[in-house]
């Protein structure tokens, strides 16, 4: 019998519906309070054009200003007949041939492209996610292994650790990271943050790789042992690989909550991509767009993690 493939338009058809539905629920939802968007003040907290004043350096004259496309060539002369030459946007120049300058009087502007805070806001998240991440992997991956130690004191010590961080809520361990860790080491915030991140994410960790060496049949130690395997090198070369396969989605989705439990790290003063949105709420009062805006952003981070983890578990599961 030829099994026929059932097709899957319809159901397409009906998420984009659903999808659709949402949208014009949420814009009636805004119709209700009479929400004005304004999506154009929104790309100046991506970027701007910053604006650096140039000044007079000391008390003299303006020779001359030559006007050289959209900038302008100032030319001035102090007092001891030393020139300084000023090359400023023509739409900003303040002067003219011949008035009299004081020393520090504004002559243009010169303009260049900046980021602005939500970009910024997004590389703190991305460097606070990478490096509290890679930290927490390491102190994960040796306290998984300390918990199935036969040393009762690492196998002690290491389920206090694992116990302690997973009962209480991360935003209390950052504040006692800043306030009273930080206070009597003298850590700035971004060390204490950092820190507090990478122990919360290991204690995670650590029973993520413990389940998973656990999952592992243990003859397959006790065939790495009898080809002349130390314990180490067994699990090293035979376990712990077999293992990363299995642990590598929880491992995916604890890295992808890193990312998200960043926006904590705002409460001490970090100005990462969540307190760079608060910020810029207040300057551009257009509340729904700038949240919108960092949910895309975090999305922006997340789904190609995710789906690089997805791609690597697929290869992975190829090469058994």
């Amino acid at each position: 019998m030829i099994k026929h493939k059932k097709a899957q338009w319809p159901w397409h058809g009906l998420t984009a519906l659903v999808l659709v539905g949402l949208a014009v629920a949420l814009f009636y939802a805004t119709s209700l309070i009479s929400y004005e968007w304004r999506w154009n003040r929104v790309p100046q907290y991506f970027a701007y054009q910053a604006e650096d004043v140039q000044r007079a350096a000391g008390n003299g004259t303006v020779e001359a200003v030559d006007a050289q496309g959209k900038m302008a060539r100032v030319t001035l002369k102090d007092e001891d007949g030393d020139q300084q030459v000023l090359s400023v946007a023509q739409d900003s120049v303040r002067v003219s041939q011949g008035d009299d300058v004081s020393e520090g009087d504004p002559v243009g502007v010169t303009r260049h492209w900046a980021a602005g805070p939500l970009a910024w806001g997004l590389w703190a998240t991305v460097w606070i996610s990478v490096v509290s991440g890679v930290i927490g992997l390491f102190i994960g991956l040796v306290a998984g292994l300390c918990r199935l130690s036969s040393n009762p004191t690492l196998r002690d010590l290491s389920t206090v650790y694992v116990e302690l961080v997973r009962g209480t809520p991360l935003l209390v361990q950052l504040f006692i990271f800043y306030f009273f860790i930080g206070t009597v080491l003298n850590l700035s915030r971004e060390f204490a943050g950092v820190a507090a991140l990478s122990l919360f994410t290991g204690a995670y960790v650590a029973e993520i790789v413990r389940a998973g060496v656990q999952s592992i049949a243990r003859g397959q130690g006790e065939a790495a042992r009898s080809l002349g395997l130390s314990a180490g090198q067994s699990m090293r070369h035979v376990i712990l690989p077999q293992a990363f396969k299995r642990v590598l989605p929880p491992l995916a989705g604890q890295f992808i909550s890193l990312v998200k439990d960043t926006s904590l790290v705002s409460v001490i003063s970090i100005t990462e991509l969540t307190k760079s949105g608060r910020e810029a709420i207040t300057t551009s009062f257009s509340t729904f767009e700038i949240w919108f805006c960092v949910a895309a952003l975090y999305l922006l981070i997340n789904l190609p993690l995710s789906h690089l983890a997805s791609r690597l578990e697929r290869r992975l599961a190829q090469s058994d």
